[in-house]
């Protein structure tokens, strides 16, 4: 078992030097998005067949994503400070101890109110972990390599989450909804928990490195060329300062909320809308898959792409896109053309995913990057509360689905337009 802190070892920033650690930490990251992608057109179908939800109940179906982002954007926002003071490691386990409860409660749940509590511990898995595996490796990578380290950190998460909704759902045709969950949840956690404790390092030495650096003028600069040389912020400061005060920072928040509403869109209406069209389980999971794993695999490129060409122009193009997409999903009705619009939205995701990550980087000195990074996480999976709450409330109001689709493009829209109000062209 490796030790829990490194000491009296030399520390080297990037990701060839470090590449055994940040593959244990990519492994993390893709066990995290199966635990979330098992969820995905099997629990939406569940809520029907099991627990009673007509189609018209959208406020009740949406709760358990509205509990999913309330819970993962409170640990976003604690996680990175949790890190900082306890270090990377025992915070992603402490991710995947609270995950224990899932499978049994997925399996033994007599109502939906249950699969609500289940959503809980899920949340709470997803904003431990994720955000550690995530932290631990832009410790170990140089400043130049944010980008590649998010698209990377991305493509393995949500590659992840569409691989294994499908896999969930072909799985729930042959064994039933309820024990397919029950396997591959129990599977996944004790596998994620396995590798967290023997096979995981300490990271924060390596962020303590890219801080001393900074300090000496070696790390790359904040805006406008200036170092970073003002007293430490406390967390109150820190989240004032990338809530309201920081105009490109309240930009990249505000973005990092509403693209959210895609994913909630697709994680719990999409798979509604496409069994309402008469396709089966397995055909409506196939779908989203595309979705994810498009999302996936091309922020292998978009996130290496935005350290070259810099990230506004890819991020506000990914919400347009996605908007676009989102509109065009109710304009069509055959198999063929909803798997392309799903694709065409996760190019869309991975142009803007890892590319504002790497942006709110970039604002961030390395001393205070976990925590504004934690914001910056705070804010985008609250947009999965905010989403989903919003998106229910309309399709409630107006007796149609439909809303929810166009109330989503609108978002995009005009949430892409104050990027490029806000965000400097320029990476700093």
């Amino acid at each position: 078992m490796p030790s829990s802190i490194v000491e009296n070892a030399q520390i080297s920033h990037g990701i060839k030097v470090n590449r055994q650690q940040i593959i244990h930490q990519l492994v993390q990251v893709f066990l995290v998005g199966c635990m979330i992608g098992l969820t995905r057109t099997v629990l939406p179908g569940l809520a029907s067949a099991e627990f009673g939800l007509a189609q018209q109940q959208f406020v009740l179906l949406t709760t358990f994503v509205v509990v999913f982002g309330l819970v993962k954007a409170a640990m976003n926002l604690f996680a990175g400070r949790l890190s900082e003071r306890f270090g990377r490691r025992p915070v992603l386990i402490a991710g995947w101890l609270v995950a224990l409860p899932i499978p049994f409660i997925l399996y033994w749940a007599p109502n939906w109110y249950w699969i609500i509590v289940a959503t809980v511990f899920l949340g709470l898995n997803q904003g431990l972990s994720w955000s550690m595996a995530l932290n631990s490796k832009l410790d170990l990578a140089k400043a130049s390599q944010r980008g590649l380290v998010n698209g990377l950190n991305e493509f393995s998460g949500y590659a992840a989450v569409g691989i294994a909704g499908l896999v969930s759902a072909s799985l729930a045709v042959t064994l039933g909804a309820r024990e397919a969950l029950f396997v591959l949840s129990l599977a996944v956690m004790l596998l994620g928990l396995y590798l967290a404790i023997c096979h995981i390092e300490e990271t924060k030495s390596w962020s303590d490195e890219h801080a001393k650096q900074a300090e000496q003028g070696i790390a790359v600069p904040r805006k406008n060329g200036e170092k970073s040389e003002s007293p430490a912020k406390s967390f109150k400061q820190l989240f004032a300062f990338a809530t309201w005060q920081d105009k490109p920072l309240v930009a990249l928040n505000q973005a990092g909320l509403v693209e959210k509403f895609v994913d909630a869109l697709i994680w719990v209406l999409l798979p509604v809308y496409l069994l309402a069209q008469n396709i089966s389980l397995v055909e409506a999971s196939a779908i989203i898959t595309i979705y994810g794993v498009v999302w996936g695999g091309t922020q292998l490129i978009t996130g290496p792409l935005s350290d070259k060409i810099g990230r506004k122009a890819l991020i506000v193009g990914g919400m347009w896109i996605c908007g676009i997409g989102s509109y065009a999903l109710i304009q069509t009705n055959t198999i063929w053309i909803w798997s392309l619009e799903a694709a065409l939205i996760g190019v869309g995701m991975a142009m803007l995913y890892p590319t504002l990550g790497a942006a709110v980087a970039d604002n961030s000195s390395a001393h205070e990057r976990a925590s504004l990074l934690g914001v910056y996480r705070f804010w985008r999976d609250f947009g999965y509360a905010i989403g989903a709450l919003l998106m229910g409330l309309v399709a409630q109001y107006t007796g149609q689905i439909e809303s929810a689709f166009e109330l989503v493009a609108v978002s995009m829209l005009l949430s892409g337009l104050l990027v490029v109000l806000w965000v400097p062209s320029k990476r700093p």
